[in-house]
């Protein structure tokens, strides 16, 4: 679950970063090649990439889609420079750093039930957190997601975040983060990683 590429930047070895989300791989397959986002995005240019986006290059998609996106949300309402802060410069320069820190990594667009996991991998997985509003809509199977996991920890070291789990996960680590709610609050989640 490719997302942000948030963990797998640190990780070592083979790589493979997958998504359901076809514009967010675009995106980083686009950077591995490369291209470079805009350092600046109008909220004009936001709403017409968000009604047409077949109109556009995939990559800028994706980019606009989360990169420009209030608090990383895709298309959760354009991130408006506020207090000093420019969001959009920040999203471009995250890709900048992200660059080199991925060139190796194999990036598939699928279900992350039909990706082939080689025997004996570390599997890290950050699904749409249960109660939440989630990533594009709501219709992904946590109880389906929770089985795969346990499948898959048969032959791997499977690692999970999210708020709560079931019964028979392990939480092997719980830390505190601030969540930002709207402009102007932040309140404060605790984000925990499971183990099988």
């Amino acid at each position: 679950m490719a997302g942000g590429l948030g963990m797998i930047r640190h990780v070592k070895g083979d790589r493979i970063a997958n998504d359901s989300n076809q514009y967010m791989i675009a995106l980083w397959q686009a950077i591995q090649s490369g291209w470079w986002p805009p350092s600046a995005v109008t909220r004009e240019l936001y709403n017409e990439v968000k009604n047409d986006p077949d109109e556009y290059d995939p990559a800028l998609v994706g980019f606009i889609a989360v990169g420009c996106s209030f608090g990383g949300g895709y298309w959760n309402g354009y991130a408006a420079p506020v207090s000093g802060r420019d969001y959009v410069n920040e999203s471009f320069r995250a890709c900048l750093k992200l660059a080199p820190l991925i060139q190796d990594v194999k990036f598939v667009c699928g279900d992350y039930t039909d990706l082939l996991i080689p025997e004996n991998s570390i599997v890290y997985a950050d699904p749409p957190y249960a109660g939440t509003k989630g990533y594009k809509d709501s219709s992904f199977d946590s109880d389906k997601f929770w089985q795969w996991c346990r499948e898959k920890s048969a032959t791997n070291k499977v690692y999970i975040s999210e708020y709560q789990a079931p019964e028979d996960f392990k939480c092997i680590l719980s830390l505190e983060k601030p969540s930002t709610m709207d402009s102007y609050k932040t309140k404060n989640t605790i984000e925990k990683l499971f183990t099988v």
